[in-house]
């Protein structure tokens, strides 16, 4: 009875491995299904690690943004510490100027030769018979070229003469300009105040607040030069004047006053 059962075992084991070597491991469907499954993983890893670089590349390209904007900002700050205070007085002057040129979109009619020595007579406008633009720009040309004096006296003309022009309120900040740039910071105190007085909505009471900040440093009132400071960015933030102002109050700061 052994000897049958093992004669009955030896086929079916034959069967099994002849099926087995019936079938290549390239047409096994198990391993089939296996490699299209790996097929597919690697797949899916490629897409992730793409994505995982593009990624990386636009953090790296925004972070390169960032320093380039920190560094030109840090140069910035570098200029203007090693700027002197005359400098910046100067730059700003020269600044609000060609601002104001470019506003008031004068255009100087006929040659105004004013002054050849340098003096203006009091009580004689720059371009006798001329319109109130004419003698603006006449005095502001005198500003310009740093001839103060006769500039002073020029705008103080203007103001007399033309006391309802469009181009008053612009007389009277520059009138205070002159005083300023001369040091004569009691005058352009008063007279930048005088531009916010008469003229409340004009363009120039920005500027003309942050001059008597200014003013109020040099004469070394600190608490009237800190609030007409303040009073600048609370009322006109996001002007330059207000940015300016910020820095003067910065400076203070660091100056214990």
């Amino acid at each position: 009875m052994k000897g049958s059962h093992t004669l009955v075992a030896v086929p079916a084991i034959l069967l099994i491995a002849g099926c087995t070597v019936l079938t290549p491991p390239s047409e096994d469907p198990v391993l089939i299904k296996l490699e299209e499954l790996d097929r597919r993983l690697q797949a899916i890893e490629r897409v992730v690690q793409n994505q995982s670089l593009v990624s990386m590349t636009q953090q790296l390209s925004a972070l390169e943004r960032r320093v380039d904007e920190l560094q030109g900002n840090a140069e910035e700050i570098e200029y203007n510490a090693s700027t002197s205070y005359e400098r910046q007085r100067e730059l700003y002057s020269d600044l609000d100027a060609r601002i104001q040129e470019l506003e008031s979109s004068l255009q100087t009619t006929g040659a105004v030769s004013v002054m050849e020595g340098g003096t203006l007579p009091p009580g004689q406008l720059p371009v006798p018979g001329g319109s109130d633009r004419d003698n603006y720009q006449a005095a502001f040309e005198l500003l310009k070229e740093q001839r103060y004096e006769p500039a002073a006296l020029a705008f103080q003309q203007f103001l007399v003469s033309y006391p309802d022009s469009e181009l008053a309120d612009n007389a009277q900040y520059w009138l205070a300009e002159s005083y300023y740039v001369t040091q004569q910071f009691e005058q352009a105190l008063s007279s930048f105040q005088t531009v916010i007085d008469q003229y409340p909505r004009s363009r120039k009471v920005p500027d003309a607040l942050l001059k008597m900040g200014y003013c109020n440093y040099e004469l070394e009132r600190w608490d009237a030069a800190r609030a007409a400071l303040s009073k600048v960015q609370s009322d006109y933030p996001e002007t330059t004047a207000a940015r300016l102002a910020g820095q003067r109050l910065e400076r203070m700061g660091t100056e214990g006053v």
